[in-house]
């Protein structure tokens, strides 16, 4: 008996613990445009702006990841249909430190910053094409359709 109650409580426990990071998937966290973060920002983002878009939206990935694939396909139409915003992708496989001193905790991660390389907000795993653009809105020079 008491082996079918450690099996029950460990389905709880693997159904709360999906639940949890199911509801956490895509969402999108804002940030306060502050004093220019361009010197803090690691040098492999930093050559990642680019000049002359309002918005650079650098998503970081891993070589081994299925739904960075994903999320590159969406963020690469959307940069391609939004003027002003522009899409780069970077592999930290092979540079983790890069990845930590951003605070990324897992791929794929989207970063979008402004032109002086401050983060405007961020996505945590593939984001929903319309609350990203919901999201977007505000920093973009020209209305998204």
């Amino acid at each position: 008996m008491t082996g079918a109650w450690a099996v029950l409580g460990a389905v709880v426990v693997t159904v709360a613990t999906g639940l949890l990071l199911r509801s956490r998937e895509g969402r999108i966290s804002t940030r306060r445009a502050g004093p220019p973060a361009v010197p803090d920002l690691p040098e492999p983002v930093r050559t990642l702006l680019a000049p002359g878009a309002a918005v650079t939206l650098v998503q970081i990935s891993t070589t081994f990841c299925a739904p960075c694939r994903h999320t590159r396909v969406l963020l690469s139409d959307l940069a391609g249909r939004t003027e002003g915003l522009r899409h780069a992708e970077l592999d930290v496989t092979r540079t983790p430190e890069v990845a930590a001193r951003l605070g990324v905790l897992r791929t794929p991660t989207t970063l979008a910053l402004d032109p002086a390389g401050r983060e405007l907000l961020r996505v945590s795993g593939v984001p929903e094409r319309s609350a990203l653009l919901d999201a977007l809105r505000p920093h973009l020079i020209s209305p998204i359709g």
